[in-house]
């Protein structure tokens, strides 16, 4: 692995660490402008990513006769939102306004279940971004569009890391406890990603595949929490600021340097 390929491994851990750590330094939450604006940019970067850095390198793994062009990515893709769907189906997943539903799901505490929620979120991203990374280890994706991934990925995960940590200061826990329950639940994300590119790296004639289906985990993402969350209340216009930004920094990236 490069340098910029081991950096990218952990900068999502980095973005999920700091927004934990914001319980040392805030009294409340995040501006909410400041999340919504964070939210749109990652949600651009995200969707710009899911077309340029994953779907179309698997269209283009194969001939432009090959009927496998369209196939693969095609199914790729749905199964990576079957997948979320399924993941969430099976497991309970407890929304940030919806916190009183989840709550009655099962009699897991309010604490463990809240760290629950994000670090199953994580999992699946984290895959993605091992995706990415295997994509350009063996030069299908540039390492440049990787690191910006990984980059929007890490400012998504800044609010998150402070929705985890921030309530559970306010219930009574230790500032060092509530940041290192937020640092847990962003760890799973490099053991997933290294799964990730273990998994392609030997199976390396899958790659194509599992591309579009990274792609159908970050639409999946971007349409059922980030859009909807950033939307939320008043200031939507931040976030659709925000994605516009995200959206075309990453296709600057990824077209101009690819």
């Amino acid at each position: 692995m490069t340098p910029m390929i081991v950096l990218s491994l952990f900068i999502p851990l980095i973005g999920g660490t700091l927004g934990s750590a914001m319980v040392f330094f805030l009294k409340k939450e995040i501006n909410p402008r400041l999340q919504k604006l964070l939210m749109g940019f990652a949600s651009g970067v995200m969707i710009a990513a899911s077309i340029w850095s994953l779907i179309q390198p698997a269209i283009e793994s194969y001939g432009k006769s090959d009927y496998k062009r369209w196939l693969i990515p095609a199914a790729g893709f749905l199964i990576g939102i079957g997948f979320m769907f399924l993941l969430d189906y099976l497991i309970p997943h407890i929304h940030i306004n919806n916190e009183e539903e989840g709550i009655k799901k099962n009699k897991l505490s309010k604490t463990f279940k809240m760290m629950l929620a994000v670090t199953l979120h994580n999992v699946p991203e984290g895959l993605a971004v091992g995706v990415v990374m295997a994509g350009a280890i063996n030069g299908t994706i540039t390492e440049e569009a990787m690191l910006a991934l990984a980059i929007g990925i890490a400012i998504q995960n800044f609010p998150e890391g402070a929705i985890v940590s921030m309530p559970l200061k306010e219930e009574g826990l230790s500032k060092w406890k509530a940041f290192l329950y937020g640092f847990l639940s962003g760890v799973v994300e490099p053991i997933a990603a290294l799964i990730a590119i273990g998994l392609t790296s030997i199976v390396s004639f899958i790659l194509p595949a599992v591309l579009a289906f990274a792609a159908g985990v970050m639409i999946y993402v971007v349409v059922e929490e980030l859009i909807p969350e950033a939307n939320n209340g008043k200031h939507s216009n931040l976030a659709t600021i925000g994605l516009a930004i995200g959206f075309v920094v990453m296709m600057i990236l990824d077209v101009a340097l690819g």
